[in-house]
């Protein structure tokens, strides 16, 4: 009798801990799931500024790198006779933030952004505020970018006309262009890029 009395005790415990360890398994796979969740973009917005917002960087980066006498520098090996110098480079690409993320907004955008726009700044320093605020207010409209908004229509003579997720897919193109044509410009004054600088690319 003490024998099936202790029989029946070990299955009981053997039960119960089964389902304490089913349970934690569970509890492991939903914290897995959520987590896993974390990892991408929630919105539609998300997904097109976080690679925005690395891209701004990365130029960013580059931008502070030159030095401040090398902002009027334009590269003479090669056909560059039609290049914009370093600087007007820089204040082409914040112009050209201001006048996507206008059409995106339905307001009317800068005429003048193949010359840089009217922006007064032509310091090194005033160039990269020129920059900065031009990020921080193309990244502000595009945080309400939505699921029913994403296919609105957008005109206006940059890039458009689009709709507002296609613009703001081409503020991030925009400036990968001229990144890959500053890079250039950086390693011809003997800089690497930053980003390369903290990473490290092995090519051979």
């Amino acid at each position: 009798m003490r024998f099936l009395s202790f029989t029946a005790l070990l299955i009981v415990c053997s039960i119960t801990l089964a389902g304490v360890a089913n349970s934690d398994s569970q509890q492991n796979s939903a914290a897995k799931l959520a987590a896993k969740s974390d990892d991408i973009p929630k919105s539609i917005a998300e997904s097109v500024s976080g690679t925005l917002q690395f891209t701004e960087g990365n130029f960013l980066a580059l931008a502070e790198a030159m030095p401040e006498e090398k902002y009027s520098y334009i590269p003479t090996a090669g056909k560059f006779d039609d290049a914009r110098s370093f600087g007007e480079q820089v204040k082409h690409v914040a112009c050209a933030q201001f006048a996507f993320f206008n059409e995106f907004e339905g307001k009317k955008p800068p005429d003048d952004c193949e010359k840089g726009g009217h922006d007064p700044a032509k310091t090194k320093a005033e160039l990269i505020k020129y920059l900065k605020d031009s990020f921080d207010y193309g990244n502000g409209v595009l945080a309400t970018l939505t699921a029913t908004n994403a296919l609105d229509r957008v005109e206006g003579r940059y890039a458009g006309p689009s709709t507002k997720l296609g613009i703001s897919v081409v503020a991030v193109w925009h400036i990968t262009d001229h990144y890959g044509q500053l890079v250039e410009y950086l390693r011809l004054n003997g800089i690497a890029p930053p980003f390369t600088q903290k990473y490290g690319v092995k090519v051979r």
